[in-house]
């Protein structure tokens, strides 16, 4: 019998940490309720270990939604959270002791996680999935988002989008007048009769909109309605799930898993998973196992608009998570350029869990530099 012995890796031991902050420019502006985005304000975070080995995350900066503006992520990893991983094995988990250290931010620990997973799985040469949980799918099927000034741009791009493979799309409501969205979707409904459709307020409907919108679009057939109330109106959401059949997922009202059994008491029937809400990827995926014991079904999502770098660990989760039933928004797509040397791709519809070491994806400095801001 042969022995193959086992070659032993050192660990990889972290010697420096950049908090480098990026504005990276969309394809069109996305227009949501309360803000219209025209290019992705979002940090990135390089961890080098002790031989050059890199490791790379990143967290968009989301004031209206975690409070995480692009200077405070930057100082949070800068001023707090850097200090306490210099010489540290990266592919310890290191979040108890750097949420001591740092409450809230989660946007900050999400990225500062993500580069040390990155890193970890680069050194060991094994994928950042496998070192948290175990795959369950090796591809998702992305959402495409609908937010055109009319029903008629929406239907065209969707039309196109159905060419390139997607087949699940997300109409942004809250943004007109409740009347005009509940028109759009009977039009963009019967432009796409077979398609998967949901509708997203982002918080931006009162209690009479919401109730009208759902009741109005029953024959829409929408898989569910995502956030449309306050993050805090937990009554509302309560009122208005009693009396509603279109199934009610929650997404800015999610920021840990007491929030995710809050929204299950008040009836929601799913919830919207982003690692910057949960604080990286160990949390979202707890969050994912929460789901399951509750009967939640699950969107994994990461915001308007990562790179490729926060993409591809949205695939990951994607993939490690117990259901995707309510679809996966991979956020690159809608991106003018990207920063690493070959994108998170859609390819016959779906897209495929990256097969290299961490992220499995190479970030192109140049680029970063390019696009840096000071």
């Amino acid at each position: 019998m042969i022995v193959t012995a086992r070659v032993h890796r050192p660990p990889p031991i972290v010697r420096r940490i950049d908090a480098i902050p990026v504005a990276l420019p969309l394809k069109s502006p996305m227009k949501m309720a309360g803000i219209t985005i025209t290019r992705a304000e979002n940090l990135l975070v390089r961890v080098e270990a002790a031989d050059g080995t890199v490791g790379w995350g990143e967290a968009p900066s989301a004031p209206m939604m975690t409070g995480d503006t692009l200077g405070g992520l930057v100082a949070a990893v800068r001023d707090h959270l850097s200090s306490l991983l210099i010489g540290k094995d990266a592919g310890n988990d290191h979040g108890p002791m750097l949420r001591r250290a740092l409450v809230g931010n989660s946007g900050a620990h999400s990225a500062v996680e993500m580069a040390l997973l990155d890193l970890a799985g680069r050194a060991a040469g094994t994928r950042l999935i496998d070192i948290v949980a175990r795959p369950l799918r090796r591809q998702v099927a992305p959402m495409w988002l609908l937010g055109n000034a009319t029903p008629e741009e929406d239907i065209a791009e969707a039309q196109a989008k159905r060419a390139e493979g997607f087949d699940f799309f997300k109409l942004k409501i809250g943004v007109k007048p409740i009347a005009v969205e509940i028109k759009a979707a009977h039009a963009i409904r019967k432009a796409l009769p077979d398609a998967t459709l949901c509708a997203d307020a982002n918080c931006g409907l009162t209690l009479a909109a919401a109730r009208r919108y759902a009741e109005r679009t029953r024959d829409v057939n929408l898989a569910f309605i995502e956030q449309p109330l306050p993050a805090d109106d937990i009554a509302g959401l309560k009122a208005l799930t009693r009396g509603t059949k279109t199934p009610i997922g929650m997404d800015e009202s999610i920021h840990s898993l007491a929030d995710i059994e809050a929204v299950r008491r008040a009836g929601a029937k799913g919830v919207s998973l982003k690692l910057i809400k949960l604080g990286g990827f160990r949390q979202a995926f707890a969050a994912g196992k929460l789901c399951k014991t509750l009967g939640l079904k699950i969107n994994v999502a990461a915001k308007i608009a990562e790179s490729s770098i926060g993409t591809a660990a949205a695939v990951h989760l994607a993939c490690a998570v117990p259901n995707v039933d309510w679809g996966v928004s991979l956020t690159n797509l809608y991106l003018a350029e990207d920063i690493v040397r070959a994108p998170i791709a859609l390819k016959d519809g779906v897209v495929a869990l990256p097969d290299g070491p961490g992220l499995g994806v190479d970030v192109d400095e140049a680029a970063v530099a390019r696009f840096r801001v000071h």
